[in-house]
């Protein structure tokens, strides 16, 4: 069955569709959702009202024919996939199935209880950390605490004058999130006036480090975070 607009779940489907097609790495052409969600003979007007509740709340972003996953959005949709009261009402098509087996694989968590299944790279990730971080990082307020904590630590350990390289925070947090979520969330520490990503290039311009570094289609480059608030 289709997708239908009136579907109690409706946001959680588009969202999921949405991180499928890879608009939580970066911008994908508009038309490649209408093609996911928009039933034969039926038209993308029939989900307008359901897409102006996804921007409105900050969950998806449409700029021109580019529409975006949020970090906001990413947060929704991986509560709601694991929420015991989601479940399908109608039957679902293979490319649905086809997604919430791909997001099971790669994100680590469903559930059918209430409870969250962790996949084994997951485990595996958690048993041996980066840097003596233990556990992963599922939502932006928890990220904003242990970025501003690694700031505040590698700032003081290497005497780094407020501008802390940013591919040596990401370092620090390494694989308790994954790399489209850190750009986004360092994106929106910086959407909330809380760190100032600032541009340059890295010490000896080596490429690994301007890998790990963030750059954006608007901005360009950013290789350096300054800290805003107290």
């Amino acid at each position: 069955m289709p997708l239908k607009a009136t579907d109690p779940h409706a946001k959680i489907l588009i969202l999921l569709a949405l991180w499928d097609i890879g608009a939580a790495q970066q911008e994908v052409n508009k038309g490649l959702l209408t093609k996911r969600i928009v039933p034969k003979g039926g038209k993308i007007g029939d989900f307008q009202e359901v897409l102006d509740q996804l921007i409105t709340e900050k969950l998806m972003q449409i700029s021109g024919k580019k529409v975006f996953l949020t970090a906001k959005g990413m947060e929704f949709l991986s509560a709601g996939i694991i929420d015991p009261q989601f479940e399908f009402i109608n039957q679902i098509g293979a490319k649905t199935g086809n997604s919430l087996l791909k997001w099971i694989r790669e994100m680590g968590t469903i559930s059918n209880e209430g409870s969250s299944a962790v996949a084994s790279n997951q485990s595996a990730a958690e048993e041996k950390p980066p840097s003596g971080l233990s556990t992963r990082i599922n939502s932006y307020e928890e990220f904003k605490q242990v970025a501003l904590d690694v700031y505040d630590n590698l700032n003081r350990d290497y005497n780094l004058d407020n501008l802390v390289p940013i591919y040596r925070i990401r370092r620090e947090i390494g694989d308790r999130v994954t790399r489209s979520q850190f750009n986004d969330w360092m994106l929106e520490m910086q959407a909330n006036d809380i760190l100032q990503l600032q541009g340059g290039s890295v010490e000896d311009s080596a490429p690994d480090k301007i890998e790990d570094s963030i750059t954006t289609k608007v901005s360009g480059l950013r290789c350096y975070a300054k800290r805003l608030v107290p």
